[in-house]
């Protein structure tokens, strides 16, 4: 990561943009991001492709597949544009760009492409929202760098009064700890929690070790243990988050492929399903 001074910088981010919806809560989040860090901001729109099984592919007649072709290619022109018009006003270095693929084909391009830039957003995906779960998990598990998930209930731009870190030893949370950096470096207060099931002062130690390490980096951090006693680390992050009002929660990435299928982690699915506040993931 470039570095100016002591300052860690991110200097180009990726955000996938909302296609054929009222409200973009991605790019409104992306643009604030970038204005915070001095980055240059893209925003991709994906035109979906029909999905017409072979098998009935005759019976599609040719214009109804045009017409799709030219609603959804219109939906992501006006989605660019529109992100376009917001990037303009916050006085940003902006561009758009707008492609045709199928709904994998989507996900797949997104996680390519974002391994060219220094950090991703994406919006929370919501129930019936097949497409933005799949992109963010290959933002997550394709690009090599951090994706940021905005809730979709999200109204406000990026703060950072308050950053919650989640610690539990592993690779993943500690390269979310580093991809992060920029943003620690502006943040007001951190707090460093670990979660266990049962006391154990290991974890303890482990998060005092992490606590340290981050105070060489001049940031001012507060050390938590936290006991899930259910076992559920996700909602108990959730639920500390509420309690301590966090702007932002920084924290490892877990799944796995599986015949290019993604398998979440337990914790991960949580947070992606539940979440109310931004989270910045890396794996």
């Amino acid at each position: 990561m470039l570095r100016k001074g002591n300052e860690a910088m991110i200097r180009d981010i990726l955000v996938n943009l909302a296609v054929g919806k009222k409200s973009d809560v991605a790019a409104h989040y992306a643009i604030s991001v970038a204005r915070l860090t001095d980055a240059h901001l893209t925003g991709v729109a994906f035109a979906h492709e029909p999905l017409v099984p072979g098998t009935i592919f005759d019976g599609v007649s040719a214009s109804i597949i045009a017409s799709y072709r030219a609603e959804t290619g219109a939906a992501a022109k006006a989605a660019a544009d529109e992100f376009e018009k917001a990037a303009r006003t916050a006085a940003i270095e902006y561009e758009s760009r707008v492609f045709s693929a199928s709904v994998e084909g989507a996900a797949e391009a997104f996680g390519r492409l974002a391994r060219r830039y220094d950090m991703s957003i994406v919006a929370q995906a919501e129930a019936d929202a097949v497409i933005d779960g799949l992109v963010i998990e290959a933002a997550l598990f394709d690009s090599g760098r951090p994706v940021l998930v905005v809730p979709y209930i999200q109204t406000e731009g990026i703060k950072l009064d308050r950053v919650l870190l989640c610690w539990d030893g592993s690779r993943n949370a500690a390269r979310a700890f580093g991809d992060a950096m920029p943003l620690l470096e502006r943040s007001r207060s951190i707090e460093l929690i670990t979660v266990a099931s049962k006391d154990d002062s290991r974890d303890e130690i482990a998060g005092a070790d992490m606590a340290h390490h981050l105070a060489r980096h001049r940031l001012r951090v507060e050390l938590k243990r936290i006991v899930a006693p259910d076992g559920d680390v996700g909602a108990t992050i959730l639920s500390h988050a509420a309690d301590m009002g966090a702007d932002l929660i920084v924290m490892g990435g877990y799944g796995h492929s599986r015949l290019r299928e993604f398998v979440l982690g337990g914790a991960t699915r949580t947070i992606l399903s539940s979440m109310t506040v931004p989270t910045f993931m890396s794996h």
